[in-house]
């Protein structure tokens, strides 16, 4: 690593990675915008994606992109400018993702329930020039709030809206470029993309967030594109390929995965809601082969609905947490293939191989969807492999995972092993079957919380807690849920009577913190226990915790 330069915002893949990477056949040459084309070409009359609001074809869709685009840039926005996405599951999302791309823009992944706390941090460090957000959502009015952080911050030059009336703030999305014809559209695009560099920034996704506010991850045209390339391959996608996905579209698997994936290939977004009165219907209507469902979905297998989707659905992914025996069952019982796929905003993807057996998808999330990833097993803090069976440290390299984080060199040094692999964080084993390894994940290093695939920074939410003046103390630690995997549950010491949960949210709501960061059960106690070094024993709270919930259920602790 000694060869790395850390003092750029950017860390650029080494030179003869790239050249090996095209040479094999695993990077393009071409920006995001223009392989979408080549492909929306091949495939103008099928469906690109579907949605309860409509749907377009490969063509429609590019046609309108390509009108967004050319409308962003008279808005005087210029290539290599950054856009805010702040925006559901919307045909509209899926047409400004796009559009963006065309003008040669960088969109910025956050999630519609960040706030202050967090945007403004992103904006800031990512020099956004213009925020996009949707109107309509239910219990919080993103445009108002879109308002108040361009009066915050000068440099965010331009709102963006999706679904506002013509009387709100803000340039609407669906008004971009109307009055051009296509072909004018078109050649404003061509025109900007014909001067971008594929191995350029294309777009910026966010990490998990172990150390505070999520650290800024540079995703390039080329090395990104192919990871949907590659994630397609692994589940053998043609154009026949009918993708159903109910996570958020604006988040790394749902570009890979949901977006990108299927595209790659000409095939099918079914993109729907997390509402499952909404989705399972969407979906089955839809002609869905494949679904990828979070760890806040796998009860819906349970549900008399999702058997109505067997007629077309072929493949099951599961993402997000131990699988329980009885979902594979139920799928099975449905006649159904599944497997688990874990993946990172960073780049490694694992998913279980098509002709694996079934114990290893029952245990394992698979192995790498590349042949030019590798990955190592390190005991945590060395350079030093386990043994295959024994727990470490997930560590990893390859032509689609980050060599640094954006503007972030001091953090970069200490996140690489000292033969270039990225430490992920993530606790993993590796088993054998049939002679082929498999990674099994077994948790995380640092104090993450997992809530239904949202990760929470414990130290984080912590620190904001202390904010309040009639806390002393606090220890957030992961409590166990049948539909989420983890909610948070914050330990803590007040100065005064316990407060209410009510009054905890209304303080860290006054903080700007998204609300899936908010602790969701409160245990008032006179002092938090100490390990015999005298660090908080967060073992023991999470040990009590969970077996108070398994008492509560109605189980033995």
């Amino acid at each position: 690593m000694g060869s790395i330069d850390w003092s750029g915002r950017v860390v650029p893949f080494p030179q003869e990675l790239v050249s090996a990477y095209r040479a094999e056949g695993l990077w393009g040459t071409l920006p995001i915008a223009a392989e979408f084309r080549a492909v929306a070409e091949r495939h103008p009359a099928r469906d690109a994606v579907v949605t309860a609001e409509g749907r377009l074809t490969f063509a429609e869709l590019d046609e309108q992109a390509d009108r967004v685009a050319a409308g962003l840039a008279r808005l005087g926005l210029e290539p290599g400018e950054r856009v805010l996405f702040q925006v559901t599951n919307r045909l509209l999302a899926v047409v400004a993702w796009y559009g963006v791309l065309k003008a040669g823009l960088i969109p910025v992944c956050t999630l519609a329930v960040h706030r202050a706390h967090e945007i403004g941090d992103i904006a800031e460090r990512t020099d956004a020039s213009a925020h996009l957000v949707e109107a309509g959502t239910k219990g919080f009015d993103l445009v108002s709030f879109a308002e108040g952080q361009q009066a915050a911050r000068p440099a965010l030059r331009h709102l963006l809206t999706l679904g506002a009336s013509p009387d709100q703030a803000g340039v609407r999305i669906e008004d971009l470029g109307q009055d051009l014809d296509a072909a004018t559209a078109r050649h404003t695009v061509d025109a900007i993309q014909r001067a971008i560099d594929p191995d350029e920034v294309a777009v910026f996704q966010l990490s998990g967030g172990t150390t505070g506010v999520p650290k800024v991850i540079p995703r390039l045209h080329a090395e990104y594109w192919y990871n949907a390339r590659a994630y397609a391959a692994a589940w053998g996608w043609d154009e026949n390929t009918r993708n159903g996905h109910l996570i958020p579209l604006i988040h790394n698997a749902g570009i890979v995965c949901g977006l990108h994936g299927p595209h790659s290939v000409g095939g099918t977004l079914i993109l729907t809601s997390p509402d499952l009165t909404e989705a399972l219907p969407l979906l089955a209507d839809s002609g869905v082969t494949d679904v990828l469902l979070g760890h806040g979905h796998y009860n819906a297998i349970r549900s008399p609905e999702f058997a109505a989707l067997a007629p077309t659905l072929r493949r099951v992914v599961l993402s997000g947490a131990k699988v329980p025996l009885p979902i594979f069952e139920r799928i099975e019982e449905l006649g159904m293939w599944s497997g688990q796929l874990f993946g990172m905003g960073e780049g490694f993807f694992a998913v279980t191989p098509l002709d694996a057996p079934r114990e290893a998808r029952l245990t394992t999330v698979g192995t790498g969807i590349s042949p030019a990833d590798t990955f190592a097993v390190l005991a945590p803090g060395t350079d030093d492999e386990v043994a295959d069976g024994e727990v470490g440290e997930l560590c990893c390299a390859g032509p689609y995972t980050l060599h640094g984080y954006f503007d972030a060199a001091d953090h970069n040094r200490a996140a690489f092993s000292s033969t270039g692999f990225f430490r992920t964080g993530d606790l993993v084993s590796v088993q054998t079957y049939g002679g082929a390894r498999y990674l099994s994940v077994e948790g995380r290093l640092k104090d993450v919380i997992n809530r239904g695939g949202e990760k929470i920074n414990a130290e984080e939410v912590e620190v904001l807690l202390l904010r309040h003046p009639d806390i002393v103390s606090a220890a957030v630690v992961a409590m166990p849920d049948e539909r989420l995997g983890e909610r948070s549950c914050a330990y803590l010491v007040g100065r005064g009577g316990p407060l209410a949960l009510v009054e905890i949210q209304a303080h860290l709501d006054g903080l700007g913190v998204a609300k899936f960061k908010w602790p969701e059960r409160l245990e008032w106690i006179e002092e938090l226990p100490k390990t015999a070094v005298g660090k908080v024993d967060k073992k023991r709270l999470h040990a009590e915790i969970a077996a108070r919930v398994e008492i509560e259920r109605g189980r033995p602790a």
